[in-house]
């Protein structure tokens, strides 16, 4: 009797701990919803901001944005993937707890940090200065330990008899990785690109002090152009609290910046469970 009653117990404070965590994500969501949605229109998300973002629409912002997280994932991907592949396939075991703890601890460090040591590096030391290219690199650092995390979990995943089958067949190492490791990892890796994706989406603070501008930007025409971006527009607008205008806008670019990263998301959660069919086979 007593043990059910802990059971009874123990049920019933995480069910109500989930119950809290998605409550709190439907009311973030619907307080943003019902702000943005009056914002929303064709002619906002296709024209440009103007008068500082408290009029127009915020279509530059959108491109800067995917431009911005694009060029992120396409650097990042594959040193994460040489990184996963190598832990796994080349490094010693007894290193591959250290290898992970630098990781983690690489995605720990506040944005924050990644801003001024990318204004401190590619601003000042290699006088790139503001431009998108800057923003690029350090998102490719940040989003870098949870893509090689994902791409390590999903070759873990691989069933040790597709390894046993190919060594059994004279593969060498390298062709075993090319013809068995990185096909089957193919859905974890593509997962990976988009968490990092969707993290990347929500930066500002590294962004901030790398990458982008408030105004009078529209498309860069060089790497060493900032760019203006979704996130950056948001922070300008939230200051202009005594505006309506400019707070209805501001809700409008947030919600825009939500359904991307939902989108991102939504779409890693269904590759994520093409992986556990991959290797339920």
């Amino acid at each position: 009797m007593i043990r059910r009653a802990k059971g009874v117990i123990f049920f019933s404070i995480c069910a109500i701990a989930t119950l809290i965590a998605v409550s709190l994500l439907f009311v973030i969501v619907g307080v943003i919803f019902s702000k943005g949605i009056s914002a929303f229109s064709v002619t906002f998300l296709t024209e440009e901001s103007k008068n500082f973002g408290q009029t127009g629409g915020i279509f530059f912002q959108i491109l800067g944005t995917i431009i911005l997280i694009t060029s992120a994932g396409i650097l990042s991907l594959p040193i994460a993937l040489g990184t996963a592949v190598y832990q796994t396939e080349y490094l010693w075991p007894s290193f591959r707890r250290a290898a992970s703890i630098v990781l983690y601890a690489l995605n720990g460090v506040p944005t924050i940090i990644f801003g001024l040591f990318g204004y401190a590096v590619f601003g000042l030391l290699l006088n790139v200065g503001v431009s998108w290219v800057s923003g690029t690199f350090i998102l490719a650092i940040m989003i870098l330990p949870t893509l090689t995390v994902s791409i390590k979990e999903a070759i873990d995943s691989i069933p040790v008899k597709y390894r046993e089958s190919g060594l059994s067949l004279g593969f060498s190492k390298w062709k075993l990785i090319r013809v068995i490791i990185i096909p089957h990892s193919f859905f974890g890796i593509v997962t990976g690109l988009l968490l990092g994706l969707a993290r990347a989406a929500g930066e500002t603070a590294a962004i901030m002090f790398t990458a982008t501008v408030f105004s009078g930007v529209n498309v860069p025409r060089s790497f060493l152009e900032p760019i203006t971006t979704l996130q950056t527009h948001i922070l300008v607008l939230a200051q202009e609290a005594l505006n309506p205008q400019a707070r209805t806008n501001a809700w409008g670019a947030a919600l825009a910046l939500v359904m991307i990263v939902f989108f991102i998301s939504i779409v890693s959660m269904f590759i994520r469970s093409r992986i556990r069919l991959e290797a339920e086979r």
